[in-house]
């Protein structure tokens, strides 16, 4: 009996030291230190490579040196960015993928050269389904599950989406100052920006002004102020792009050229541009229109809210009298629409060594406020300091030796984003109220396979980039006669091809956000 009782202890013992193996936490190794089955092996330093946009600050090696020597006590782990500078984006950001280069990670978006899903049914990306979980279970729970469906392709998780989805809300941005100077209400809806538009002609002042890019504005806001119609695929948003008539309907896609409401809308353009509220000589200007207003020579302009309210000092601060605010035209029809979470995206090489480091250094980005800070402000004390709740530069911060900073969309946070005193506080406000009420993109998740129309759309752009834009601007002698005339060269160009080869892809397609 004696001998029995002995065994059941020594039993008991074996499976209490078992169980309480099996419940260590954490990515650690074994006291040989070998790879464990479920946990990363960090007994070896790893450097990791990661392509971003932009080009290094003077300063960013030692923002780099402090980010390194957190990750190396944390994780044993370092990484070396890569830039990809704005004037070379176009050929190296596809070449990096072509060529089977040896790097880790990189940034990626659905508007990048080459598309983040086309990245994934390419094969170019590797599938972090099955090690979030086990390495980074803390940016799995933090990121919604709605954004993660967002980068998502056949059931495959293949990368990690910010944290810091915004909205893309075009509007009229305009002085109040001026309403009440000149007597009139303050810009809510159609007919008071046109009361604005009409009043600063009379006094003077252009009340748009700029270069050609502006008549991308006026199509955004045709759009935005037509009933549920919202941006399709097929089309770059670059220019006149497709539209659902119908938000609730994916698949019922239209170019608006061929409606009454483009008619109406353009005629309304072409009085406009009569009655003076932008210069003749726009289409060969090579001036924006923000700058034109910060040089006094327009009273108002249109962009999204992000733009104008995070450029706000940089825009009006040497301006005097500048009470500003912005009609949000998507607002008037509950059509306020949220980023796609597959906007801005890290992703995983499908040929790095090390995918599990990859997300556990995505992870400290995006989930731990100290990695998130040097990243995207720097070194505290040098590049930023905190003061009453506002981030802002060091009295002795220099430009010549201090400047730094990283192009890390990806890698953004809502929760730990410090409002700076250069932006208008209304950038928080709109982004509060919007957070409550707001549309999903219906097209998150759908790629468009362009390549059996390639040529058809280089023909519509072309249609696009001439008297498209002369429609936009009122810059047509005839305007009911130039519009029969635009659909007519849309038709030429192949437009009825490329919208049945978007319809024939959308009929596979399933919405991953309802």
């Amino acid at each position: 009996m004696k001998m029995k009782k002995v065994m059941r202890s020594i039993l008991s013992l074996i499976m209490v030291s078992v169980l309480l193996a099996g419940c260590g936490k954490g990515a650690k190794t074994n006291s040989s230190g070998n790879k464990s089955e479920g946990e990363v092996d960090l007994s070896e330093h790893v450097t990791l490579t990661m392509y971003l946009y932009g080009s290094a600050g003077v300063a960013n090696e030692d923002i780099l040196a402090e980010i390194n020597r957190k990750l190396t006590e944390d994780i044993n782990t370092s990484i070396e960015i890569k830039y990809i500078d704005w004037g070379d984006i176009g050929t190296k950001y596809p070449l990096i993928w072509a060529s089977n280069e040896a790097f880790d990670m990189a940034y990626a978006s659905i508007n990048t050269v080459v598309p983040f899903y086309t990245l994934a049914k390419q094969g170019s990306l590797y599938d972090i389904t099955n090690i979030i979980d086990k390495y980074a279970p803390t940016l799995k729970t933090r990121v919604p599950e709605t954004s993660w469906a967002a980068t998502t392709a056949e059931g495959k998780i293949y990368g990690v989406p910010t944290l810091g989805a915004g909205f893309n809300c075009t509007g009229f941005v305009y002085n109040k100052a001026n309403c009440e100077k000149w007597g009139i209400k303050e810009v809510t809806d159609l007919d008071s920006m046109i009361a604005y538009c009409d009043a600063s002609v009379a006094h003077g002042i252009y009340p748009i002004n700029g270069n050609a890019e502006v008549s991308m504005d006026f199509y955004k806001m045709l759009v935005d102020t037509t009933g549920n119609w919202v941006p399709a695929p097929g089309i770059s948003t670059s220019e006149m792009y497709f539209v659902t008539r119908d938000y609730q309907d994916y698949k019922d896609v239209i170019h608006p050229a061929f409606t009454d409401e483009f008619a109406q809308y353009v005629t309304m353009l072409d009085e406009w541009e009569h009655k003076g509220y932008w210069p003749k000589d726009i289409l060969s200007s090579s001036t924006g229109d923000k700058e034109m207003y910060k040089n006094g020579q327009s009273s108002s302009y249109i962009t999204h809210m992000g733009d104008w309210t995070g450029n706000y000092t940089g825009i009006h601060g040497n301006l005097p009298d500048q009470d500003m605010d912005a009609w949000y035209f998507a607002e008037d029809n509950n059509k306020v629409m949220q980023s796609s979470p597959a906007q801005d995206i890290t992703v995983v090489n499908a040929n790095s060594k090390y995918p599990e480091r990859c997300v556990m250094v995505i992870e400290k980005f995006l989930t731990d406020k100290s990695y998130y800070s040097l990243l995207q402000y720097g070194i505290e004390g040098r590049q930023y300091e905190i003061k009453d709740g506002f981030l802002e530069k060091p009295a002795n911060f220099n430009d010549a030796v201090d400047a730094g900073g990283f192009s890390a969309w990806a890698f953004s946070n809502s929760e730990f984003k410090l409002p700076r005193r250069t932006e208008h506080p209304s950038r928080y406000e709109k982004t509060k109220e919007w957070s409550q009420n707001y549309l999903s993109d219906p097209y998150t998740g759908f790629s468009f396979d362009s390549s059996k129309v390639s040529t058809e759309l280089s023909a519509i752009s072309n249609v696009n980039s001439t008297l498209g834009i002369q429609l936009m601007l009122g810059k047509t002698e005839n305007v009911a006669a130039a519009i029969e005339e635009y659909r007519n060269q849309l038709k030429q160009a192949g437009i009825d091809k490329v919208l049945d080869e978007l319809k024939n892809q959308l009929a596979s397609f399933t919405p991953i956000i309802k």
